[in-house]
């Protein structure tokens, strides 16, 4: 069932490049999921289309399922029209509605509405291709990461988007790291995958207001010197080293600079998500971190710009936005030597080896005693985060679907 605005009829239209306008569908799932990397992605990639695209006709691709979130939907142009998709397997539950969207419902809906084009922004694409596609795949960690894949439903999901991935005609990916994961997992040629960076929100710049900073430091308890980890709590984020490393500071190094644990926290017991209280407690740090809980939109620009340090010594990262993101609001960032990190941040982060706790505590120790090194690395920050845009990455997507078009 399909609602939304009724199909357009294409008129063939001949720009200055020469090019023909087309109808472009995108998978827009995960405007359901704001909250996500890739929500935020996609959001801000829509934005950045309007504006650098005058001339093609775009089909958001909607799926309603059974416990459809309300989407957060840009403020777009006429050439963007929003078809919502109703779900066939309501009653089955989510995981059979996803797969349902991708493999049939999506494919359907290009069907009806003329698509010429079709964008699918994460690592998913249809069996049956409706028209040509592209994929963005942001990294590959159900294939680096076996632990992301133990279930037989997780392997056998991963063995049929792989698949069908591979058949796509051009694949994005955001870094140099996740494209050579790509060739060699997925065993794609690499001319048929293009490296397109992330970018923040404006909204992710210093803060300096301290009224502002008191508030936001007052809603989460946290007093006004402070170590800040926010990016999340599933395995690779190596939470628990990290509280291995700050557990080995100096007792009055922690006094005076408590952890913040910021971001909200799942369900107990999860394998792959596991909360970092037991581990706080268990090491006797509950006196010395702070576990705020999920965090408003608004407060984490404050959050980053009030840090002493941001620490995010993760295992794998396809790109790493939290980085990125401190790095906009100009702070101290100790992050990974490894997968895309170093590649995202440049000079403008102390790099550790993210096995090794002893290395983390020196990063967060040398830091600390040295406020010259804390505002270099600051400077450095604000002036790599510069170099990232969504009018940039929206320009260089659209030369995708041109070269993909042609």
């Amino acid at each position: 069932m399909y609602r939304g605005a009724r199909p357009v009829t294409l008129v063939l239209v001949r720009s200055q490049l020469g090019e023909v306008a087309v109808r472009i569908g995108v998978n827009a799932l995960f405007l359901q999921r704001p909250q996500t990397g890739m929500g935020q992605h996609l959001f801000h990639l829509l934005k950045g289309l309007d504006e650098n695209d005058k001339q093609n006709t775009y089909i958001l691709l909607s799926p309603r399922f059974r416990h459809t979130s309300v989407g957060r939907f840009p403020q777009l142009s006429e050439r963007f029209q929003n078809i919502e998709v109703v779900s066939a397997l309501r009653r089955f539950g989510e995981r059979f509605e996803a797969l349902w969207w991708e493999q049939v419902g999506m494919v359907r809906a290009c069907h009806k509405e003329g698509v010429d084009l079709l964008h699918c922004p994460y690592f998913t694409a249809p069996y049956f291709l409706p028209a040509r596609t592209v994929v963005t795949v942001h990294d590959v960690i159900p294939l680096v990461m076996p632990e992301y894949r133990a279930r037989a439903q997780s392997r056998m999901y991963t063995s049929l988007v792989a698949f069908t991935v591979r058949r796509a005609g051009a694949i994005i990916t955001v870094s140099e790291y996740s494209k050579s994961d790509i060739m060699r997992t997925l065993r794609i040629p690499e001319d048929r995958i293009h490296v397109i960076g992330n970018a923040v929100d404006a909204s992710y710049r210093p803060i300096t207001d301290a009224r502002v900073i008191e508030a936001v430091r007052e809603r989460y308890a946290i007093g006004p010197r402070y170590i800040l980890y926010f990016g999340g709590f599933d395995v690779r984020k190596n939470v628990e080293r990290l509280l291995d490393a700050y557990a080995a500071l100096p007792r009055a190094t922690r006094k005076e600079y408590p952890l913040v644990i910021a971001g909200r926290l799942h369900p107990l017991g999860h394998p792959l998500y596991p909360d970092p209280r037991p581990r706080i407690h268990q090491l006797g740090l509950d006196e010395d971190v702070v576990v705020t809980g999920q965090i408003r939109e608004q407060d984490k620009a404050p959050l980053y710009s009030a840090a002493t340090l941001y620490l995010f010594p993760s295992l794998y990262e396809g790109f790493g936005m939290p980085v990125l993101e401190a790095m906009a609001c100009g702070a101290a960032v100790i992050t990974s030597n490894l997968s895309a990190l170093p590649e995202v941040a440049e000079d403008a982060a102390r790099l550790v080896d993210p096995y090794d706790s002893s290395a983390i505590t020196t990063g967060i120790a040398e830091l600390l005693e040295n406020a010259a090194m804390r505002d270099d690395l600051r400077q450095r920050a604000l002036a790599r985060a510069q170099h990232f845009s969504w009018n940039r990455v929206a320009q260089q997507t659209l030369e995708v679907y041109n070269q993909l078009a042609a």
